[in-house]
């Protein structure tokens, strides 16, 4: 892939972004924050990045998710889990633990003829993020 069209479309989907910091959701009847871990996200996966087609497609798709976000009612997918948070301190290797909440929200983009998948989280007693 040309690095050129990498970069532009990163920084066409950073510009949109960083346009709004909150989006107002219906289904939370609350706002949900657009901060700098949600467009981490879409470059990594579980620490390693993404292959550039994989983020090329995320950097496409996120405004589509971001109209999810501000539209969806109905939730179809939910996870509650506890699990370690940050890094392991020096002095005794253990892991901080937290509960993270996963929502899942999924629209059918008839005119694109494609279906979109956006996932909001919460960390502990922290704001729900994209």
């Amino acid at each position: 892939m040309d690095d050129g069209y990498f970069e532009q479309k990163k920084e066409k989907a950073r510009q949109i972004y960083d346009a709004q910091r909150t989006i107002y959701s219906p289904f939370f009847k609350q706002d949900i924050i657009l901060n700098s871990d949600g467009f981490h996200h879409l470059r990594y996966s579980a620490r390693r990045e993404r292959n550039k087609d994989e983020q090329v497609l995320k950097f496409t798709l996120m405004p589509l998710g971001l109209r999810i976000l501000r539209t969806a009612t109905t939730l179809q997918e939910y996870r509650k889990l506890l699990s370690p948070v940050g890094e392991k301190s020096a002095r005794d290797g253990s892991v901080k633990m937290k509960m993270i909440e996963w929502w899942g929200f999924v629209a059918i983009f008839v005119e694109q003829g494609i279906k979109v998948r956006v996932v909001a989280r919460k960390v502990g007693d922290g704001n729900i993020h994209f």
